[in-house]
């Protein structure tokens, strides 16, 4: 078996079967080159990926059925470039987390994965005006320092930093809880059109995955694992944008907290994430010093 039909193999599990790479370890140590995929018991199958017979049986099926077709060309069509774990191309930042991306989908400028100075923005969905009176005041000395800027395309302190960061010039990444084919929310559809041509997409599922909100949880680890720090605008107390300091907070990434008015709910989250430790800013100049200490 050589490379391609390797890579073409792994595509086609992971088109009908797109967890992270932690579940398909012990998979992958019996079969490395899935080879027996389609002949191997599917009790057997079901033990190694911890599943059910029954959806061991059908992933068999559906493997069966994908493994004869052309993936990377199918994606080509697509302007879509899939990005094994095992890739050069491959962030390794990733490979840090407990439960890696098995492939992760990219769409616009490959070369923005390859800067080493990426750092996100994220923030409450209901971010104010002063998320993004914030971002653009603090950005422009991490724009010159051609640091690329991470975040998650949801509306909000999301959008904020994806447009601000270009409109200053700079480069910017949006790491999507779907699959290319259903950019969410449907708002922001034009926005991430624009992206795909200058700056950079980038999912762990294939295509045809819509819009679950069990995704986005998992969405924000990528987001911290490819960040040396993460920046935080405005939230509630129990905004989903912890969950991602959470992932940023266990592989030792900076913390950062834009103060906001003791007036305002969503800068209960940032003030409590600066009792908890994380470095208060305001500029640009302090994230720079903080980083490169």
């Amino acid at each position: 078996m050589n490379n391609n039909q390797f890579i073409n193999r792994f595509l086609a599990l992971h088109y009908v079967f797109p967890v992270p790479l932690n579940k398909l370890q012990a998979l992958l140590e019996f079969d490395p080159k899935l080879a027996e995929l389609e002949e191997i018991s599917p009790h057997l199958l079901s033990k190694l990926c911890k599943i059910s017979l029954e959806r061991s049986i059908k992933l068999q099926k559906m493997f069966r059925e994908f493994v004869e077709t052309p993936m990377l060309q199918m994606y080509e069509k697509h302007s879509i470039t899939p990005i094994l774990f095992s890739d050069p191309n491959y962030p390794k930042s990733l490979l840090d987390l407990y439960d890696p991306p098995t492939v992760i989908y990219v769409k616009g400028r490959l070369e923005l994965l390859a800067n080493s100075k990426k750092i996100a923005f994220i923030g409450s969905r209901e971010a104010t005006n002063y998320s993004a009176e914030s971002i653009k005041a603090i950005l422009p000395p991490l724009i010159n320092e051609e640091y690329v800027i991470i975040s998650g395309l949801a509306k909000g302190a999301d959008t904020f930093a994806h447009q601000i960061t270009m409109s200053l010039g700079g480069s910017t990444i949006a790491v999507l809880g779907t699959g290319l084919f259903h950019v969410y929310p449907k708002q922001n559809l034009k926005l991430a059109n624009e992206m795909e041509k200058n700056q950079l997409l980038l999912t762990e599922y294939p295509p045809y995955i819509t819009p679950q909100k069990w995704n986005f949880p998992m969405r924000n680890r990528i987001i911290s694992g490819l960040s040396k720090g993460v920046v935080i605008t405005e939230a509630t107390k129990k905004s989903g944008t912890v969950s991602t300091m959470e992932h940023a907070l266990e592989n030792g990434k900076e913390i950062f907290a834009i103060p906001g008015s003791i007036h305002s709910p969503l800068s209960i989250g940032p003030h409590l994430l600066i009792l908890e430790g994380a470095k208060p800013v305001w500029n640009g100049h302090q994230i720079l010093e903080e980083l490169n200490k």
